[in-house]
């Protein structure tokens, strides 16, 4: 029987194997493409995965080829599934125009509003679609998932996570946009996918839907001091008085001198899948 998916290239890495392939979307309509990096363990059964989802502007490849996770994940025997950001060519006038919005920007969320509805289904596609297709055709245990993040990617981990917590056992992020309703990046961004209600905008902020009385399991969140998004987009306080009010369980670690970059992920990606590992077991 063949596979659902194509694939673009595999290369042996750490013991295991690092993949990058290509499927026909239902969810999206579109050709949408996703890595896996396969610990060496997952040639004698099943392992656990982490969700990796990545910032604006960012591909399928980012993470894998910057964060230098694959080290660490082979030993503790992680799986790590790495989406691309958004649908692609996807005929949209104006789709490309901004860096922070459109193609390379999809926020982790159904779009309602047209023309963005009709392909901008990332919510769907990274917790039903793809979610199953790795599931069925990897060597995953579908008990053992757990899902991060950075940036627009800590945003889409958060609330992936709150609004569906039977998916979920880990969570964690890096420089998580933390309110979006209350930036300019998740102002643009909701108003164009969701429309102008502001109500429907919280179903889709980590630190309202904490507020609203969400849940997960223990949250570790980095941030960089240095950041040079921290004070317009992030908000990282908001997200923390949130938790500290409701009793939800939250790591705040700041670092002085890191920025929004790779690098300051590179520098902690270690003790977010060692995080994870302890959850996940």
């Amino acid at each position: 029987m063949s596979q659902p998916f194509e694939t673009l290239s595999e290369h042996r890495c750490f013991g295991g194997v690092q993949g990058f392939y290509r499927h026909a979307s239902n969810e999206i309509g579109l050709p949408m493409r996703f890595g896996v990096f396969l610990p060496p363990q997952a040639e004698n059964g099943p392992v656990p995965v982490l969700f990796y989802l990545a910032g604006l502007t960012c591909t399928e490849e980012t993470f894998a080829i910057k964060a230098g996770a694959q080290r660490v994940a082979a030993e503790l025997g992680l799986a790590i599934v790495t989406p691309d950001t958004s649908p692609r060519d996807t005929g949209i006038d104006g789709a490309s125009a901004a860096w922070d919005f459109g193609h390379g920007a999809g926020f982790y969320l159904d779009a309602t509003q047209a023309p963005w509805s009709r392909h901008f289904r990332m919510e769907s596609w990274v917790t039903r679609e793809l979610r199953e297709l790795v599931l069925s055709h990897f060597p995953i245990d579908p008990a053992r998932v757990g899902i991060f993040g950075h940036s627009m990617g800590g945003h889409g981990a958060l609330t992936l996570a709150l609004r569906h917590p039977d998916l979920y056992r880990s969570v964690s992020a890096f420089a998580p946009i933390a309110a979006p309703t209350q930036c300019p990046w998740g102002e643009k961004a909701f108003g164009g996918y969701l429309g102008d209600d502001r109500l429907v905008w919280a179903g889709h902020d980590a630190t309202e839907l904490i507020k609203s009385g969400h849940r997960v399991p223990p949250l570790l969140i980095d941030q960089g001091v240095a950041d040079q998004f921290l004070a317009g987009q992030l908000h990282p306080h908001l997200l923390e008085q949130a938790c500290e009010a409701g009793g939800q369980p939250l790591t705040l670690r700041r670092h002085a001198g890191y920025d929004h970059g790779y690098y300051f992920i590179a520098s902690f990606v270690e003790d977010h899948l060692r995080h994870h590992a302890a959850q996940l077991g």
